[in-house]
């Protein structure tokens, strides 16, 4: 997908371009109001008037939103939901306008306050709702039932469901809006919204034990199979770089909304790219869209985190390394550095490290995400058995698969699967940092790990995944 088929685009290199290509743009707290360059509105990149309903935005999509809202109307599309937003092709489609002025964080309740007297408040922020609050706002389901949208944050992503970047079977459809609401864990993302309950005791707790028990070394072997199965995971992954652009000009300063936008858009890619890759797994006829919503659910932060410390560590230890090298944070972000912030960076490091030096191979890693989906533990799955027999058969296979590549590392695989473990305690722990300490603490892993002599960082610009 070329980047400049992207909706929600922002490259740090080309300011006046703003929808030309780039990472999904988006402000937080607009905690960089010092920053005397000129501001471009967030919906369709036209010169922006200053903050309004939450974000920095234009005259014109602050009166559409203004009008959509309060006159309740409901548009449609005629495309994919999924429309290029710039200056001169805003009002092609007001749908997706509206759309991406709810996905970027403008404030329904900015609104209200604004029509009343005194009622103006220039300190109030975005607002990140659900996909699945926006489709019921784009419907008109919302209005009808006069239901409020929540005023609390949780990390935001471009909607890539369209006809054929979604799961369907039997009717249902399995998109980035019923990953989020059938979640079996809830965990809230960045990028789907389900991040309340992630530092529950109970939930912490989960994570600290490990639930990777390994499989026995004889009796469940398919070393006749092995082969064949692991090719056919293989073909199901995209290796490909992440096209998220990650440059930047020499001396540019980044802000802390820039970065956190930059992070909320490569987690958004490699969500979209676990759906795609479950799509392709060769069990996945056998499963229902039920039990592959709840699996997903439950496993994607592990899948994006393990995907970071393989296959796409070279880009996130260079090209976005690089980035995060020219943010610098204010005195107040890094008082608020709290200890569960600390706690993960030292986690982050130790994995980074270890996965540098195991060097996991494109099948090894097919095998690890894998087994990273079908070993989640919780109700109301619809075939227990099924994923029981597919989990002990992939166990087996990536064990022989690493007894092949690596005779003489008798220990290896069991090293893997400890890492797999501290993956699952560690991305459970990131779930529960606050959003506004997301870029210091990508800053300080990203400048730990490239500043011990880390070989990716010098050869970012022509390193391949």
């Amino acid at each position: 997908m070329e980047v400049e088929n992207r909706p929600n685009g922002f490259d740090f290199s080309k300011r006046d371009n703003l929808l030309g290509s780039g990472f999904y743009e988006e402000n937080s707290l607009q905690e960089d109001t010092e920053d005397s360059g000129e501001r471009w509105c967030l919906i369709c990149g036209d010169r922006a008037s200053g903050l309004h309903y939450g974000i920095i935005s234009c005259e014109g999509c602050k009166g559409f939103f203004k009008r959509s809202i309060c006159n309740k109307r409901i548009y449609r599309c005629n495309r994919d939901k999924n429309c290029q937003m710039s200056r001169k092709q805003r009002n092609r489609c007001q749908y997706c306008r509206l759309q991406k002025c709810l996905q970027m964080g403008m404030n329904r309740k900015a609104i209200r306050e604004d029509g009343m007297p005194g009622g103006r408040n220039k300190m109030i922020g975005p607002v990140r709702i659900s996909l699945e609050e926006i489709e019921r706002i784009m419907s008109g389901q919302e209005f009808k039932e006069g239901a409020e949208l929540s005023d609390t944050w949780s990390h935001g992503y471009s909607n890539h469901s369209s006809p054929g970047n979604s799961i369907s079977e039997g009717g249902q459809t399995l998109s980035f809006s019923t990953l989020s609401s059938s979640r079996s864990v809830d965990v809230s993302t960045y990028p789907v919204s389900c991040r309340d309950q992630c530092s529950s005791p109970k939930l912490t707790h989960s994570f600290l034990l490990c639930k990777y028990p390994l499989p026995p070394s004889t009796g469940s072997s398919l070393k006749a199979q092995s082969h064949t199965l692991s090719a056919q995971l293989l073909a199901a992954e995209d290796l490909t770089p992440l096209t998220t652009p990650m440059v930047i000009e020499e001396g540019y300063n980044v802000t802390q909304s820039e970065l956190l936008a930059l992070l909320c858009r490569i987690a958004d890619e490699l969500l979209f790219r676990q759906i795609v890759w479950l799509k392709r797994l060769p069990f996945y006829s056998n499963l229902s869209i039920k039990d592959c919503t709840r699996l997903l659910g439950a496993s994607w932060h592990q899948l994006i985190l393990l995907s970071s410390l393989t296959v796409h560590s070279r880009q996130i230890l260079g090209e976005l390394a690089n980035i995060t090298h020219q943010y610098t944070p204010s005195s107040l972000t890094l008082q608020g550095f709290g200890e569960g912030a600390m706690e993960v960076m030292e986690s982050l490091n130790f994995l980074f490290r270890k996965f540098h030096q195991l060097n996991i191979s494109s099948e090894e890693y097919s095998c690890l995400k894998t087994i990273t989906l079908l070993n989640q533990d919780m109700a109301g799955l619809c075939n227990t058995s099924t994923l029981e027999q597919l989990s002990e058969r992939y166990w087996s296979v990536c064990r022989d698969l690493t007894e092949r590549l690596h005779p003489r590392r008798p220990k290896r695989f069991s090293d893997i699967i400890t890492c797999l473990s501290e993956i699952r305690h560690t991305s459970g722990k990131m779930m529960a940092v606050p959003l506004e300490q997301l870029p210091l603490l990508f800053k300080a892993v990203l400048y730990s790990c490239t500043t011990n002599q880390n070989p990716w960082l010098a050869n970012s610009s022509t390193s391949k995944t």
